[in-house]
């Protein structure tokens, strides 16, 4: 088995530990410069293990935070202080990583360089799989519980390797046109590339340190990196994920602003960037060597988006559901505003043809409902219900059914398989009772749908997309997201992009 070396795992790392009755259990600074610091740097930027800023930390509560310190983590390289610190020093700890930095963290093209890893140069690797399967129907399947990768054929349904990432991968894969190499970025700004083929990591890079999603361009020669902290748009290289440009994120009155995330439109050869802080969102060719930054008005502040199938149109969810808006990316203007309720996750939705017109669906966070909506008037057409609040919605061109979770509600054992003619739940299933069910994605030929069971003693599991009989299941921690490589790398219909 082929494997990466671990480079950033656990939450607090403790190398040389003194009697707690030194250190004042008021003083949560000292405390981590004391028994923190050697894995995750002086500043908490990062290191050996993850940064630890409130930003890295959103998705985990400081309750979770205090276990984890107290406990460790089993299969990392994070012991746990039990026996060490004192539960007050424990939680004045944990306190104290929640807490903003004096000064504002800084990460810029020195300490980027610097980071730059190559491991396997592209030149020296075989251009050849080194397995049978079919390189095009394989996943790319993030094992969360345990921050592992699992790469599995797509026919036989068995894991070809598998091996340890960075802590906490954000924001899906994207693959080189292709579909040889895969890149993958940490929520705490390491992109990783890795051949597919020789199942081999090719380089790396920390291009941020509290990063929200990459996209790679259609050409193959570049990967934008959207970054919360710093404000920043990173591109680089795809050949070995060296840097490029820095591209400073700053409305024209100088406002700086989190990146909400950037996707690749591959008909405008170009990035699309939507901005969390200023009322903007930015579109970047890149068939221009010098990047050029182009700025739409948005009608608010946007937190994600998707396209029509022409990649004309850009639909996205605004701040403080406030509903939906459309974006005519030639025009440079919004053109419609969406009146949906709750909080629609646009960057899930999906489209379809529906009695011959073109439609999109998305899932809804805050409620228990599918928005299906025209795509040649920006009508809601139907509010589909479902047993709760969703967050992933996903489809074939060659199934009837849209497939989604309700992962925020009380029923999170459930998904729902959606009739996409009807606009009906078709079918309601509970692949492990009491557990949470999220996240599918087809095969390339739309034969079989791939689900996960999003708990430690969770599972991948195989259905038959036709029938929804199950056909196979593999025990994994907590996997999350599965990428299927040609799907991803056609942008095929009912899947994200």
């Amino acid at each position: 088995m082929h494997r990466l070396t671990p480079l950033s795992i656990g939450l607090a790392a403790l190398l040389i530990a003194l009697p707690s009755s030194v250190m004042a259990a008021s003083d949560g600074a000292s405390l981590y410069q004391q028994h923190c610091q050697s894995c995750h740097a002086p500043e908490r930027l990062g290191a050996q293990g993850p940064a630890l800023l409130p930003e890295s930390l959103a998705r985990l509560p400081q309750k979770a935070a205090v276990q984890v310190i107290s406990q460790g983590r089993p299969a990392t390289q994070m012991p746990g202080f039990a026996q060490t610190l004192s539960g007050a020093e424990i939680n004045t700890l944990a306190a104290y990583l929640y807490e903003k930095p004096s000064a504002p963290p800084h990460w810029d093209a020195a300490q980027i360089n610097t980071s730059h890893q190559v491991f396997n140069p592209r030149a020296q690797l075989p251009a050849k799989p080194v397995f049978t399967a079919d390189p095009l129907n394989l996943f790319v399947v993030v094992e969360s519980g345990n921050h592992h990768i699992n790469i599995l054929d797509g026919d036989k349904f068995e894991v070809i390797t598998r091996f340890p990432t960075h802590f906490a991968l954000h924001g899906g894969p994207k693959f080189s046109p292709d579909g040889r190499f895969v890149f993958w970025a940490s929520r705490d700004g390491w992109v990783t590339q890795y051949d597919l083929w020789n199942l081999k990591p090719v380089a790396q890079v920390r291009a941020g340190i509290n990063t929200r999603n990459i996209a790679s361009s259609q050409d193959g020669r570049y990967l934008m990196v959207a970054n919360y902290l710093p404000n920043s748009l990173v591109v680089l290289n795809a050949e070995d994920l060296s840097l490029n440009r820095v591209i400073e994120v700053t409305d024209q009155q100088g406002t700086a602003s989190r990146v909400s995330a950037v996707y690749t439109a591959p008909p405008r050869n170009s990035f699309i960037a939507a901005l969390k802080d200023v009322q903007e969102i930015w579109e970047i060719p890149y068939d221009k060597p010098d990047f050029p930054v182009r700025r739409l008005r948005a009608g608010d502040y946007l937190d994600d988006f998707s396209f029509d199938p022409q990649y004309r149109h850009l639909l996205a969810t605004s701040r403080d559901s406030h509903g939906g808006q459309v974006v005519d990316l030639d025009a440079g203007k919004v053109i419609k505003k969406i009146p949906l309720q709750g909080m629609p996750h646009l960057g899930s939705g999906i489209s379809w043809t529906w009695q011959g017109r073109p439609v999109m669906a998305t899932p809804n966070i805050q409620q228990g409902r599918l928005s299906v909506i025209g795509l040649d008037n920006w009508e809601i057409i139907k509010e589909i219900p479902t047993e709760g609040p969703g967050f992933f919605l996903r489809s074939h061109v060659n199934s009837p059914y849209a497939w989604t979770d309700v992962f925020f509600g009380p029923n999170q054992e459930v998904v729902q398989v959606i009739d996409k003619q009807n606009l009906s739940v078709a079918k309601t299933l509970r692949p492990m009772p009491g557990k949470n069910a999220a996240h599918v994605e087809f095969d390339r030929y739309g034969k079989h749908v791939l689900l996960s069971v999003w708990d430690q003693d969770g599972a991948l599991i195989i259905y038959n997309a036709d029938t929804l009989e199950e056909i196979k299941r593999l025990p994994m921690n907590k996997p999350s997201g599965k990428y299927n490589v040609f799907n991803k790398i056609n942008y095929a219909e009912g899947t994200s992009h």
